[in-house]
């Protein structure tokens, strides 16, 4: 992650001319390199990743005239300090999160002077903000992405203080806002489920989602959402049963033997064993990924 490379000297110029870099002072409990995920990976067992938060990541790019699949920084819980070493736009989005620069609160987007400091506070809800910088974060991509996959270990490390973190050329100009809303995480979240594919493996599968009331566990992560809560009843004769292995889709709802759903999310494995009662609507997909533990959840079922 960190780099300390400088571009050829420009002609005639005699010296070298240092690369738009940032760096990295402080991280919080979790800071990641995203942009919109690397799908279609599925047969390599790649999971597809990116922002669990899409919208709020391509909003913070177009604000800073980026292209919406420009890589941006996940930063869980804020926390996250960095220093410009170059003049450059930022906009932090996803739930309302204090952003100081040099100490002094700004409004989103801002501009950063060369020597200039970005601190995130903790956000007022909500799990994860979103920073997307002029040029966009320039790390080398695999397999045609730049995020950070914390499942198959593809794509940056997790941030670390001193590393630097080198950006791309500006190609478009910042769009200004009168007012940034924030991402608004209710107190229940209500999940849209498509029923399938092993729904037959439950007794009564609409009725018992639509009944059972969970909330986020503390497990949870980018791999998916662990809820406590209802246990699911299965039909007499799957009781003590597993499936082969079989794919999965983000979004997919596992029922692990202990009958406590899991929503799979961006780094969720390509496959899995446990049966399938549904697919959460995709729509649902970034609130979750915003949801803190404790936050109530139930599902709506349908199909």
């Amino acid at each position: 992650m960190s780099t300390r490379e400088r571009e050829s000297p420009t002609s005639g110029a005699g010296e070298s001319r240092v690369r738009r870099t940032l760096t990295v002072l402080r991280t919080g409990p979790q800071t990641l390199v995203q942009d919109l995920g690397r799908p279609g990976h599925a047969h390599l067992g790649v999971p597809p990743s990116g922002a669990l938060d899409a919208p709020s990541l391509t909003l913070a790019n177009r604000l800073v005239g980026n292209p919406e699949d420009a890589a941006g920084l996940e930063v869980l819980l804020g926390g996250l300090c960095l220093r410009a070493n170059a003049s450059c736009t930022v906009a932090v989005t996803g739930p309302p999160t204090p952003a100081l620069v040099n100490g002094v609160l700004r409004d989103s987007p801002l501009h950063l002077a060369p020597g200039d400091t970005l601190t995130l506070g903790t956000p007022d809800a909500g799990l994860r903000s979103y920073v997307a910088v002029s040029g966009g974060i320039a790390v080398p991509a695999e397999l045609g992405s730049r995020s950070t996959d914390l499942l198959s270990g593809l794509g940056p490390a997790p941030l670390r203080p001193d590393d630097e973190l080198p950006l791309g050329d500006p190609t478009g100009v910042p769009v200004g806002v009168d007012v940034l809303v924030g991402v608004q995480v209710p107190d229940e979240l209500v999940v849209p489920v498509l029923l399938g594919p092993r729904e037959d493996w439950f007794d009564e599968p609409a009725r018992q989602l639509r009944d059972g009331r969970w909330t986020v566990s503390d497990r949870s992560n980018r791999v998916g959402i662990r809820l406590t809560g209802t246990a699911l009843e299965r039909t007499a004769c799957r009781v003590g049963r597993e499936l082969p292995s079989e794919g999965l889709l983000t979004g997919a709802v596992q029922v692990p033997a202990d009958g406590r759903p899991v929503v799979f999310l961006a780094d969720h494995p390509t496959t899995g064993g446990y049966p399938v009662i549904g697919l959460a609507a995709a729509h649902v997909l970034p609130l979750l990924g915003q949801a803190r533990p404790g936050t109530r959840l139930r599902f709506a079922p349908r199909g």
